[in-house]
């Protein structure tokens, strides 16, 4: 992203109405937005946004390097349960600016982690910025939180709670 203007503001995930994706390309913002993946929209919001780059799908190494070269990844969906592209986000190390709704709540349960605004995207990524430091922090926190080995306790244990 060596040629685009900073701050980059991040999207990963499919293109289409059902992810709220208008609120991050309406998003006043001083830098480049890029989104990163497929969907029946792309087209049309390729039209509609000429200044936004839309990269298509990333995989493997490249979609990593994407998330590792911005400066902040945007969460718009007000309706996703649990975005697995927040979890990834935040293991590359960037905050996240995300509406405060279930999901993105249940996710960013720390002030290091990003900033969640019950109206305004715009706002909570702004402030999300001032969280750039704490890369590692985010990482480990994924590790430690979401990891297999986690997972599987936190089942195991909601077998014993439900057994007795």
């Amino acid at each position: 992203f060596k040629d685009l203007k900073r701050p980059i503001a991040l999207y990963v995930g499919r293109v289409a109405v059902e992810k709220n994706l208008t609120a991050f390309l309406d998003m006043d913002w001083s830098g480049d937005k890029i989104v990163v993946g497929p969907g029946p929209d792309l087209e049309k919001f390729k039209k509609t946004y000429p200044d936004i780059l839309f990269t298509g799908t990333k995989t493997g190494q490249s979609l990593a390097d994407h998330y590792r070269s911005a400066d902040l990844f945007v969460f718009p969906s007000q309706t996703d349960t649990f975005g697995i592209v927040l979890l990834e986000a935040l293991a590359c190390g960037l905050p996240v600016a995300a509406y405060n709704v279930t999901g993105p709540k249940d996710i960013i349960t720390a002030p290091y982690l990003g900033v969640l605004h019950d109206t305004d995207l715009g706002e909570a990524a702004k402030r999300a910025l001032t969280l750039r430091d704490e890369v590692q922090k985010r990482h480990n926190h994924v590790c430690t939180h979401y990891s297999w080995k986690t997972a599987a306790e936190e089942f195991l244990r909601i077998l014993d709670i439900c057994e007795k």
